[in-house]
């Protein structure tokens, strides 16, 4: 499949919208995720990782949902576009007001994205609180040893505002 035809996958078995509105329902995401007007003619693999990522989340907005969960989002990619994904995340989410359920291992990731945070251990909850909270003053060994671990430990967290 194309990008466009991938994109719009969601709209056309849905039925929601005509061939008209949902090619300019398509332009609209590739455009709000920061993708070039000509890759809707490409396929996936003419692609870079992080452009992937980006037609992901375009189809995943196509329905305009209120919720996405996302798991291990940037895992796949280079500190770089990981950052540019988390910025368009972060972008998206204030314009479009979405909730995200962000599962990850990668705790840098959780401090640049999370307002709260869940720990869990073998499939338990072991510590739960704000973003700033757990990631400064973590109270389980287990999350302490989590955050012990995060390389560049020291760096300051953009959008939290606290150092981890």
């Amino acid at each position: 499949m194309t990008i466009e035809q991938l994109i719009s996958e969601p709209l056309h078995s849905l039925g929601s919208i005509d061939g008209t509105a949902r090619l300019r329902k398509v332009r609209e995401l590739v455009e709000q995720t920061a993708l070039p007007q000509g890759v809707l003619a490409r396929y996936p693999d003419e692609l870079s990782g992080g452009q992937r990522q980006r037609v992901a989340i375009a189809r995943a907005l196509a329905l305009d949902p209120e919720f996405l969960v996302l798991d291990e989002a940037v895992s796949a990619l280079d500190v770089s576009v990981q950052a540019q994904i988390l910025d368009l995340l972060i972008t998206l989410q204030a314009e479009r007001s979405l909730s995200y359920l962000f599962i990850t291992h990668d705790l840098g990731v959780v401090a640049e994205i999370a307002d709260r945070v869940a720990v869990i251990r073998h499939g338990r909850l072991v510590e739960a609180g704000t973003a700033a909270q757990i990631l400064t003053a973590p109270t389980d060994p287990y999350t302490q040893a989590l955050i012990a671990a995060i390389p560049g430990q020291g760096r300051h967290v953009r959008r939290k505002g606290a150092s981890v």
